[in-house]
């Protein structure tokens, strides 16, 4: 009896185990890529991204989480709270948008910005918690300029 409890408990740890490295470790691993000369594994622009994240979270984050991004879209702000560089996409969804956490090399470039500029953004798409989140976002001033 004592050995199948002990075979049980194996099994559950296995499990736990294998269960958090495919889907707890991947948010943990660093975000410090450089991504500037990277190239994206998607282009889309806000209004689709956000629509697709609204419509179906479960799928879209099977296709975007984890994946470099390159979204076109409309700063809708640009604030630079708590030690944060943060640039956030108007969407055509009035309760969302995209938070693009932008990279130390680009403060120059943020700081030129203005509201309703049209901008290319690439980062690493982390979710949707109400809004799509970018970490490590690079800006491409190029395109708008």
């Amino acid at each position: 009896m004592k050995h199948k409890n002990k075979l049980f408990l194996i099994i559950v740890i296995f499990l736990l185990l294998v269960n958090g490295y495919f889907y707890v470790i991947p948010y943990f691993k660093s975000t410090h890529q450089n991504l500037e000369l990277v190239a994206s594994d998607v282009s889309i622009n806000s209004n689709d991204l956000i629509n697709l994240y609204v419509e179906s979270e479960t799928e879209t984050n099977k296709l975007y989480s984890g994946k470099i991004i390159e979204v076109k879209g409309t700063v809708k702000e640009v604030t630079f709270l708590n030690n944060r560089n943060t640039v956030i996409l108007y969407g055509n969804h009035k309760t969302s948008g995209i938070i693009c956490d932008i990279h130390e090399s680009q403060i120059e470039k943020i700081k030129k910005l203005k509201k309703h500029q049209k901008v290319v953004v690439k980062g690493i798409c982390k979710g949707f918690l109400k809004d799509v989140v970018l970490l490590n976002c690079y800006i491409d001033l190029k395109l708008n300029e």
